[in-house]
């Protein structure tokens, strides 16, 4: 069965990890709409203009994960949006996968989805959220995936593909085939 996703995009966001997800889902046959906070073309925080499929609406809850991206702009505009928020609590009441990474978890903190759970975010950010997010407990991994909650966070622009591939395993994708092909595990291996 074809897994769906949705990537929430705003102005300001960091396109890295915009369209990491966007590239490996794909890649892996998953159906992946990027979406527009309120708007179809989006300003990215270096200038890039990206196209989105839609607008949101309450077609959110149908996605089997949405994902944010971070980006200081980006992350507050998605953060501030009080309809966003209802959908994405909505969606963590029904048990399913959301993500964030870098500046984005901040997002969820607001939104109680951090409460009493496993993340990690851009460094620096923690203190932001510790003190609005309920027992939450920070890390420092790469990727922190909170199977409980079905969360899964991410730190930053390097840690992008990283955050796309633990997206696509929760999902039930297997990313061995892909890691090699686009020369991940190389990276992982090698860099110093």
């Amino acid at each position: 069965m074809t897994k769906t996703a949705a990537v929430m995009l705003a102005d300001g966001c960091e396109e890295v990890e915009a369209l990491s997800p966007v590239d490996v889902l794909r890649r892996l046959g998953a159906k992946i709409d990027m979406v527009g906070l309120d708007k179809l073309k989006i300003t990215s925080a270096h200038g890039v203009t990206l196209t989105c499929d839609k607008i949101m609406d309450d077609s959110l809850l149908d996605y089997d994960v949405v994902i944010f991206p971070g980006g200081t702009t980006g992350a507050k505009n998605l953060r501030d949006n009080d309809q966003l928020m209802g959908l994405m609590q909505k969606r963590a009441q029904q048990s399913k996968w959301n993500a964030a990474m870098c500046a984005a978890p901040t997002a969820f903190s607001r939104y109680g989805l951090l409460d009493g759970h496993k993340y990690t975010v851009f460094p620096g950010l923690e203190g932001k959220i510790q003190y609005e997010a309920k027992n939450a407990t920070h890390t420092t991994n790469i990727v922190e995936i909170d199977k409980d909650a079905n969360l899964i966070t991410s730190r930053g622009p390097a840690t992008a593909f990283a955050y796309s591939y633990a997206i696509a395993e929760s999902l039930g994708y297997d990313t061995a085939d892909v890691r090699e092909a686009m020369q991940y595990n190389y990276l992982a291996g090698n860099i110093k």
